[in-house]
């Protein structure tokens, strides 16, 4: 079976996280997708398959005889889809010899158009997979997954000699919480990839550092009347927090490796008010800075409204995983090697977001990632070319080759 023909049966099933849930999974329905890859998995003879009580899918597949020694390779990809975006009644289009111009999505008939993707003149001739425009398609990351059971697939129906391969599907990592309760130990691979990237060829080894921060501020309210020199009010001390940040830091003025901040939620009224942001930032010196600016705009507004008008609080999410990949670089290299033998050139870039990978790097198992085929994650333009992921099949398999060399 092809991967784009598990691609279009696993995006049936409803996987979006929910990051107000306390549990884990954060949807009890991200289990359905679980339980459906644990019988494939046992149905392909995968060993060790299983879910745990928190959702996490895990298998193995044994070294060739003769190549338990080599390194053990670990493959991992996502169930949970996006929660910012409809991901219940996905139905997919699919484009056959695609002709390389705009597509309607015949759910909402908005147009897929290539002045602003660009890259659809490079896709015609393929099979494009798009949504019907009324839901994202769930390619990020059941693409990934569906390529992991392709490659399963293809090592247990023929001869290629490879090491141990471990393999791992964790549920909520769209709300940041994929490695959180992984079993680095049992999964028992020496390195890893997550297959949850962009397009074919892509490798990313660097990531944000990433914090969440919260404001909240307490207001002193009065009658408008008679509110000189008492009245505080929550709401414009919000507004003037943003204003004191610098204003070409926000991602719509970011690219590449500058950093950000980036206001998600604010609310409020005369007596309290909340603004949420999250800092983002490849470098650790930079990091740290931003995480200073935010600490002194509360020290300076207190100052000028009275202590305890601003409360801060700053949480770390992730940490960029190039530390930790730097000193086992062989597993960029061989990716490299895997890509180039398919006549690509390798891409290696950023990512402007977090992964499971750099989770997982800190947690003892180093984990770069890899892409999909896909494009447009998370919205109704959401699109990936089944040729696509049958190169993203040929790179993993190529990889594992690398390690059995």
């Amino acid at each position: 079976m092809r991967a784009y023909e598990r691609l279009l049966n696993y995006v049936t099933v409803h996987t979006t996280s929910d990051e107000t849930s306390t549990t884990c999974p954060s949807t009890a329905r991200q289990l359905d997708l679980a339980h459906l890859l644990l019988e494939e998995m046992k149905n392909l003879g995968i060993e060790d398959t299983r879910v745990d009580k928190h959702g996490y899918v895990y298998g193995t597949i044994p070294a060739t005889k003769g190549y338990e020694s080599y390194p053990s390779i670990g493959l991992i990809a996502h169930m949970d889809t996006a929660p910012d975006a409809k991901g219940e009644n996905v139905k997919p289009q699919v484009i056959e010899n695609y002709n390389g111009e705009d597509v309607v999505l015949p759910g909402s008939r908005e147009v897929l158009q290539v002045k602003d993707f660009p890259h659809l003149t490079n896709l015609k001739g393929r099979t494009l997979i798009t949504t019907d425009g009324t839901t994202l398609l769930g390619a990020d990351d059941k693409a990934g997954i569906a390529e992991i059971m392709t490659v399963c697939e293809v090592l247990l129906n023929t001869d290629k000699p490879h090491g141990k391969v471990c393999i791992g599907f964790t549920p909520d990592e769209e709300i940041g919480r994929g490695a959180d309760l992984f079993d680095v130990e049992g999964f028992g691979a020496d390195f890893a990839y997550t297959i949850d990237g962009g397009p074919e060829g892509e490798i990313e080894f660097e990531n944000f550092n990433a914090a969440s921060a919260v404001f909240k501020v307490r207001g002193i309210s009065v009658h408008p009347g008679s509110a000189k020199n008492i009245m505080v009010n929550a709401a414009l001390v919000a507004c003037e927090i943003n204003s004191l940040l610098p204003n070409l830091q926000t991602p719509s003025h970011t690219e590449e490796y500058e950093g950000f901040f980036h206001m998600t939620h604010i609310e409020g009224d005369v007596n309290e008010a909340t603004v949420a942001y999250i800092i983002r930032d490849h470098n650790d010196a930079q990091y740290v800075a931003k995480q200073q600016t935010l600490t002194h705009i509360t020290k300076i507004l207190n100052e000028k409204y009275g202590e305890g008008t601003v409360n801060l609080t700053i949480k770390e999410s992730y940490r960029n995983m190039v530390e930790k990949i730097k000193p086992c670089y062989h597993i960029i290299e061989n990716a490299e090697k895997a890509i180039e033998a398919l006549g690509m050139v390798p891409v290696k870039t950023p990512i402007r977001g977090g992964t499971d990978g750099a989770r997982l790097s800190f947690m003892g198992l180093p984990c770069p990632n890899l892409g999909t085929g896909g494009y447009a994650f998370h919205g109704p333009y959401e699109h990936i070319t089944a040729e696509g992921m049958d190169t993203c099949v040929e790179i993993i398999l190529g990889i594992l080759e690398q390690y059995s060399k």
